[in-house]
């Protein structure tokens, strides 16, 4: 543990605490102690209009390529420039219902508790600095979602669609499917934002980037939090053991040790794939382990996105 890290509540306490709310207030705080200023500032502008330049303008709004063909200078103007429209959109599917007790002797968040409670906390660190947050969880499609809203209340809301797959329709739920997931979201939301996907990323691995192009296509700002149990990046099993599949019906029994060393290095080859494809997209990625403090894991991505914004 680094001296930093201390501040940050241990995943075995976060783990304890049942409700959604009070666990991503634990988190928030964690997470306020960490950084020195505003995550969002800067985020998300529209561009509105040029105009002349004028004595105390900032430089750095000056459009030189129309100074190159006008010979005088002009500065853009943006729309909404400190407030952020953040669209949420957790993975639902049953590959998130992965629970590492049977395997580990260390409590952690599963996988959807580990994703409901980053998409919690970032709501709730956006609706503080007076954002609009929208929220959707998905399978192979948007299954349950709620408009942005800018009201501190609206949090409420928030958690109750990030709650949906312990509700009366998780019986309803299937392998994930990007591609016409993100379509139909990308169809409801009214303009241009941060959409932060927060997804294991398993199942229609096809879809994945075709489904985050799609947003990119439509002017979204995306960010990608990568959510893996510990158990399915260090693979600790020992001794004969079976594999069920969560998103399909097949069935492994299997020695793991005899297969340790592949299935490692196909999940660093899983892993590189995703963040080169995200890299190519323009989308900011982040590989968020289960176990890890959910503080320091939100401190590292939105320092990140704040340093971008300066």
């Amino acid at each position: 543990m680094t001296p930093d890290s201390r501040r940050f509540l241990h995943p075995e306490a976060i783990a304890r605490i049942a409700r959604l709310e009070l666990r991503a207030k634990a988190v928030v705080e964690g997470t306020l102690a960490g950084l020195h200023k505003s995550p969002y500032k800067g985020q998300s502008v529209e561009f509105l209009q040029h105009r002349e330049y004028v004595r105390g303008d900032d430089p750095k709004r000056v459009d030189w390529k129309v100074w190159g063909r006008q010979d005088r200078l002009y500065v853009k103007e943006f729309e909404e420039e400190t407030n952020l429209r953040l669209t949420l959109v957790v993975d639902c599917s049953p590959s998130m219902d992965y629970e590492p007790e049977a395997v580990s002797s260390r409590r952690r968040l599963g996988k959807h508790d580990c994703a409901a409670t980053l998409a919690a906390s970032l709501a709730w660190l956006a609706l503080s600095h007076g954002d609009a947050v929208g929220c959707a969880v998905f399978d192979n499609r948007i299954r349950a979602s709620v408009p942005a809203r800018t009201k501190r209340s609206h949090l409420s809301s928030v958690i109750e669609v990030l709650e949906w797959p312990r509700g009366r329709g998780a019986g309803t739920r299937h392998a994930s499917a990007f591609l016409p997931a993100f379509r139909g979201l990308a169809e409801t939301l009214p303009r241009r934002g941060l959409v932060v996907v927060i997804s294991d990323l398993l199942g229609d691995r096809d879809g994945i980037m075709p489904g985050l192009r799609f947003l990119r296509m439509r002017g979204h700002d995306v960010a990608l939090l990568h959510v893996l149990d510990d158990d399915e990046l260090d693979f600790p099993f020992d001794g004969p053991t079976r594999f069920e599949g969560l998103e399909t019906d097949a069935q492994v029994s299997c020695n793991p040790r005899a297969f340790r060393a592949g299935y490692l290095e196909a999940m660093q080859a899983f892993l590189g794939e995703m963040r080169q494809q995200a890299a190519a997209l323009e989308c900011d990625y982040e590989l968020i382990r289960s176990g890890e403090p959910l503080s320091a894991a939100l401190v590292k991505f939105l320092s990140r996105r704040a340093s971008l914004a300066v």
